[in-house]
């Protein structure tokens, strides 16, 4: 691992942060491959039950490192192959692992900084964070997944909006938008979005993963599909020690203990 992406596991919960504050945490591509090794090893770690993503300083993610990017044109590289061997599955671990994802953004989330944020299951914000496309104003289109997560998250023509215009999207106004959950102070940030991942790290591991697993079929299959999906998922949970666990404490009146399995 890089010591510009941090890896911290503690009670379930691994912490990635994003440790570059003095360029605003932009992605090298040292640092992409450290953030795909990073959630890599979250998802293939069974006692990672949640994972939160953060970046360090006063910015979350400020997208791709334009210097180093300025100096692959220059040298006749384009884009370097990074959107297929960093950025694609980066997107694709985070979204299909099987349990839930966290982004606390304490600043500025801009391009593939705010297509990773947009990629975690839930957002927590700060109320001095902002979120901005970004690509137009360099002359590119969306990547890192935000063609397909931003309109799920705001519906299609103010997915446009965003991405052609590219204005950056205040915290409050990207909470009445729907692009994140809540927000949180500043100067609590970090305890508010731990304490979310924390409260998942000791839910229904298995659940969770059904959960995404349902609303991405969902999303490219018509009602009938989603149904034979959700019986399909219904029969293995039922199978699992955690939902006999939970079913019994309820009948006693008792808190269900989670195990994640």
């Amino acid at each position: 691992m890089s010591d510009t992406v941090l890896y911290d596991l503690r009670d379930g919960v691994a912490a990635i942060t994003l440790n570059r504050p003095e360029a605003m945490n932009s992605l090298t591509a040292e640092m992409k491959v450290a953030l795909r090794a990073a959630v890599d090893m979250a998802a293939g770690d069974d006692t990672v039950r949640a994972v939160l993503l953060a970046g360090a300083g006063r910015a979350f993610c400020a997208g791709q490192d334009l210097r180093e990017h300025a100096a692959a044109l220059e040298a006749g590289q384009g884009l370097a192959g990074t959107v297929q061997d960093h950025y694609n599955p980066i997107v694709r671990t985070i979204t299909s692992m099987r349990k839930p994802v966290v982004a606390a953004v304490g600043g500025v989330a801009a391009g593939a900084g705010a297509s990773l944020a947009f990629a975690c299951d839930l957002i927590v914000a700060s109320e001095r964070a902002s979120f901005t496309t970004a690509f137009t104003k360099i002359g590119l289109a969306p990547d890192t997944g935000m063609s397909w997560t931003l309109q799920r998250l705001v519906g299609r023509a103010k997915a446009a909006e965003l991405l052609l215009l590219a204005d950056p999207v205040p915290a409050a106004q990207a909470l009445e938008l729907g692009l994140v959950n809540q927000l949180a102070p500043a100067d609590q940030l970090d305890t508010v979005a731990r304490a979310l991942a924390g409260r998942l790290a000791v839910g229904p591991t298995a659940a969770y993963a059904a959960v995404k697993a349902a609303l991405d079929h969902a999303a490219t299959h018509d009602l009938s599909a989603a149904l034979d999906k959700e019986a399909e998922l219904q029969d293995a949970l039922a199978a699992t020690a955690d939902h006999v666990a939970a079913t019994r404490a309820f009948l006693k009146k008792e808190q269900p203990v989670f195990e994640g399995r």
